[in-house]
């Protein structure tokens, strides 16, 4: 049953509905009977999971802003343990307009029955409740047993690939889309590698693409602590990775002209004026993971039920897109500060491996990440502040038609394009997830009926990146050159 609706004034703001999920119940002329059955349609649009978060209240403030603007989005609630620490998210999101009337639901990873309600009341889950190798399962399971969608935040490769692994057949069977990394990470990086190879014209060819990753700050600069964390449990389970990815069948793998070397350990990039070190995140795993699919399927995946039009502009869309290699790289304005990266890096790999230097890691980031995280996340002002540039240096053959006759030669073609936009974790992360969420309610047709992906092989085709750029994250063409 539901539980009773409570409305009233505090301080002239009128408090959210906060509704548990009901049993839906089977009625017959002879009995009634309390075994669950599933709800005859989706309430909401979209449910934002684990909203009472730092990133989570980011959320539901981007989200307001399309709820009543001409969008697909025509509802949505919000889900958490505590609805107290919700209502006052909603109206932290709210700022200093009254707290609109959006259902507060209680759910709780611990808990599959609650899950299992909230996904048979929405289309998709925005799932903000990291770190998701801890507690992200359970979402996927429910969402994935439903048939709704999911969408995460995730930057970690291993929850991502186990997944896939373990959800992708009954996802397919069922019509649930479940997409991983629709935050920083990895959408920039998928979307700008798939810009940079657009500016490539036949005859020419790229080969290599490498991302430098600049963040910026009137103030200082302050990461998410969810991201630390990500961090410091993919050193923990390194090794659960590779012997996923040992048990799995090989997947195919894109054939890429030119042969690239290895690069230095630290490298100068003198056309931006800027020093960058090797960066072990997601988002060349995530990248890798579509090439993959574009291996197996050159056009891309096809929609549910897709138009003729439809299906002509998916396919003349990965046309233009040619597989290369990628890598990423953070990068720094001065050389002490890739030093400090590098610094880091060796804190989290060497104390990471025990659970004695875990405790260590994630009790005092601030100590061990040379005050780039903390427990309390940045100031309102600090995210304000702070932006990123994430450049993309792509290397080519100006004549691709004539290098099988020439050899191993070096490329002689260089492109560079850059993404830019707010700040990374609280600003960036809720614009792309929400985007995301308002091209699935608009696209579902034109989009894989379900199975478990990477974000680019299901958005690329989409009019994501326009979108994008209409909310401040940018893509601009820096410089072509040829040897």
């Amino acid at each position: 049953m539901w539980t009773i609706v409570t409305a009233y004034k505090r301080n002239r703001t009128i408090l959210p509905k906060i509704l548990d999920y009901p049993t839906c119940f089977t009625i017959s002329n002879r009995a009634i009977s309390q075994k669950p059955s599933p709800c005859p349609s989706p309430t909401y649009d979209v449910i934002i999971l684990g909203a009472s978060g730092f990133t989570g209240k980011h959320v539901i403030r981007e989200t307001l802003k399309f709820l009543n603007l001409p969008s697909p989005l025509k509802n949505f609630a919000i889900a958490g343990r505590n609805t107290s620490k919700l209502s006052q998210a909603l109206q932290w999101a709210s700022g200093r307009n009254p707290s609109p009337e959006i259902p507060i639901l209680t759910a709780d990873t611990t808990d599959p029955a609650s899950l299992r309600h909230l996904a048979s009341r929405t289309k998709i889950i925005l799932n903000c409740v990291g770190p998701f190798r801890l507690y992200g399962e359970p979402v996927v399971e429910a969402c994935v047993d439903s048939g709704c969608d999911y969408l995460d935040i995730c930057g970690e490769p291993e929850f991502m690939e186990r997944m896939e692994v373990k959800y992708h057949d009954k996802a397919v069977e069922n019509g649930s889309l479940v997409v991983s990394a629709c935050g920083f990470d990895s959408i920039p990086a998928e979307l700008g590698w798939m810009f940079n190879s657009r500016q490539w014209m036949p005859p020419a060819i790229f080969s290599k693409v490498e991302a430098y990753i600049s963040l910026e700050s009137d103030k200082k600069i302050v990461g998410n602590l969810g991201t630390y964390e990500s961090a410091v449990l993919s050193v923990a389970n390194a090794d659960i990775l590779q012997e996923l990815r040992r048990s799995r069948p090989k997947k195919p793998r894109p054939e890429i002209p030119g042969t690239i070397p290895k690069g230095p350990l630290v490298n100068h990039l003198k056309e931006v004026g800027l020093w960058a070190v090797k960066l072990p995140s997601a988002d060349a795993t995530v990248v890798r993971r579509t090439l993959s699919c574009l291996a197996e399927d050159s056009c891309g995946l096809p929609g549910v039920n897709e138009s003729t039009e439809q299906i002509e502009r998916r396919e003349a869309f990965w046309s233009t897109i040619k597989p290369a290699h990628f890598g990423m790289k953070i990068a720094s304005k001065s050389l002490l500060g890739v030093v400090r990266f590098i610094t880091v890096g060796k804190f989290i790999a060497l104390f990471g491996k025990t659970d004695i230097g875990r405790w260590l890691l994630l009790n005092f980031p601030s100590v061990f990440s040379l005050g780039f995280f903390r427990k309390k996340g940045p100031t309102e002002d600090e995210v304000a502040s702070a932006s990123f540039k994430m450049w993309f240096v792509g290397q080519g053959f100006s004549d691709g038609s004539s290098l099988a006759s020439q050899g191993n030669r070096k490329p002689d073609m260089e492109i560079i394009t850059r993404v830019m936009g707010s700040e990374i974790g609280y600003s960036t992360t809720p614009i792309i997830l929400v985007q995301c969420a308002l091209m699935l309610l608009k696209e579902r047709r034109n989009l894989p009926k379900g199975g478990v992906f990477p974000p680019g092989i299901v958005f690329g085709p989409t009019d994501l990146q326009d979108r994008l750029q209409e909310n401040g994250i940018s893509f601009d063409v820096i410089s072509k050159k040829t040897a």
